[in-house]
């Protein structure tokens, strides 16, 4: 690297110019000049002056909390949500495993097995609350929608088991009934008009 320009800079006609800049006192006396210099100067009272006047102002937007919150957004990555098919209130997830592979935090458990019919369905499905960044790579390579990310994001507990239960994290069937699962456009998600369309049927998945 050439370091000619910095070397042969003309001060001067550059357009710099020095700040003046004071010694740092070295005496116990010249400290407490710079100290009573520096706050009969103003800079301490304009400090002051603008805390004073935030704290009597009436228009105060505090939110009271928790008895009230903030409105959060739909594609806000909190706790997941597992979802249901409407037609059948089963669950939707088919047992593929691409959630439990992706996932680079290591958290979600996922074990498989085949009904009496010999069609596969999920055993036990765990996600580790614990460990989970809320990357969200899980809900993005679903290939059935089956597992999202909703807005519950108050996840504190002293037990550590509270943070696997796939249970909470399952839509409940009265919500199905009531039709208030959150949907998401995409491979796998319900269409307009689909109680007019969709018959019940037998199948589990």
């Amino acid at each position: 690297m050439n370091m000619e320009p910095f070397n042969d800079r003309n001060v001067a006609e550059g357009g710099y110019y020095l700040v003046d800049i004071e010694d740092y006192p070295t005496t116990p006396w010249g400290k407490f000049k710079r100290v009573a210099k520096r706050t009969f100067k103003g800079e301490l009272f304009v400090g002051l002056w603008v805390v004073l006047r935030e704290m009597f102002k009436a228009d105060i937007h505090t939110v009271q909390y928790p008895a009230e919150k903030m409105p959060i957004g739909p594609r806000y990555r909190a706790v997941h949500e597992m979802k249901r098919l409407w037609e059948s209130d089963a669950e939707r997830c088919i047992g593929c495993g691409l959630c439990e592979k992706i996932c680079i935090s290591n958290c979600i458990r996922m074990e498989t097995r085949y009904d009496e019919n010999q069609r596969k369905e999920v055993g036990e499905y765990s996600i580790n609350l614990g460990r989970c960044i809320f990357c969200g790579y899980c809900a993005e390579v679903c290939p059935e929608l089956a597992i999202t990310h909703g807005g519950e994001y108050e996840n504190a507990s002293d037990q550590r088991e509270h943070f696997i239960l796939y249970d909470d994290m399952l839509t409940p069937i009265d919500t199905m009934k009531a039709k208030a699962q959150q949907e998401f456009e995409g491979f796998g998600a319900i269409t307009p008009h689909e109680d007019e369309r969709v018959k019940k049927t037998p199948l589990a998945y």
